[in-house]
């Protein structure tokens, strides 16, 4: 599937980096990441055309432009039908000490217009800072523009004390403030941890939501923003299937 041309000769040193990385990301078969740099080195070629004077540089950036179109379209249309198949898989290695992770910046590719239900298995939603990174995903959920109404948790249950439960509890009135259904269920035997948006996609992280490092202390960037948190090393594996199942 992979293109071999060259962008050597673009008047646009970002097109070139940036297309340059498309077409290896595309001779590796790494389709979903050749498209995004595909899409964001034609949308640097259209604004290098829009300030070109010269007419053979503008007929030469509007064939480049019009190859990567098609290009990105081929890979785009064979996503869609490996989506539609339920064979759609991408695997992201989180490694120790990585920052950038939080969770908007890893899930907002997944979250659109159509996400209305949200289900998520995770036996570790027990302790206070897991209850908070589950707070912090609810809220990230309410701010993007998708319309979630209902967020099913299945969780296991902290026989130790009230905290989880009171805390679930306090996050559940919360969101239904916001117009949105927490629904609560606890197993003694969950132990797989996953993600399913009603749009198709399913999240797996290897430590569920509990895979940042605890903040050097409470006035250390990252105490806040997750993108600056240090993580755990985990891997993430991103699958697509239109028959979203119930968990």
């Amino acid at each position: 599937m992979a293109r071999s041309d060259c962008v050597s000769g673009l008047g646009s040193t970002a097109a070139v980096v940036v297309l340059k990385r498309a077409v290896e990301l595309d001779s590796e078969s790494r389709y979903q990441q050749a498209l995004v740099c595909y899409q964001e080195g034609i949308d640097l070629l259209l604004q290098v055309l829009k300030g070109a004077k010269d007419d053979t540089m503008k007929c030469n950036l509007r064939k480049k432009i019009s190859g990567y179109m098609d290009r990105a379209e081929n890979i785009k249309k064979y996503l869609d039908q490996e989506k539609e198949d339920g064979r759609y898989h991408k695997q992201i290695k989180i490694e120790e000490n990585a920052t950038g992770f939080g969770y908007e910046s890893l899930f907002q590719e997944y979250l659109n217009e159509w996400v209305t239900e949200v289900w998520i298995e995770d036996p570790y939603i027990r302790h206070t800072h897991q209850l908070y990174n589950f707070l912090r995903f609810c809220e990230m959920l309410v701010k993007k523009s998708c319309k979630v109404k209902t967020i099913h948790l299945l969780t296991s249950l902290d026989g130790i004390g009230k905290e989880q439960q009171c805390g679930l509890e306090e996050i559940k009135e919360s969101l239904r403030k916001h117009g949105v259904l927490l629904e609560l269920e606890y197993s003694s035997s969950i132990h797989d941890r996953e993600i399913r948006f009603n749009n198709g996609w399913m999240i797996k992280i290897g430590r569920g939501l509990d895979y940042f490092k605890k903040p050097q202390s409470r006035f250390s960037l990252g105490y806040c923003d997750f993108d600056l948190r240090p993580c755990h090393e985990t891997t993430v594996d991103i699958f697509h299937n239109k028959h979203t199942k119930k968990i």
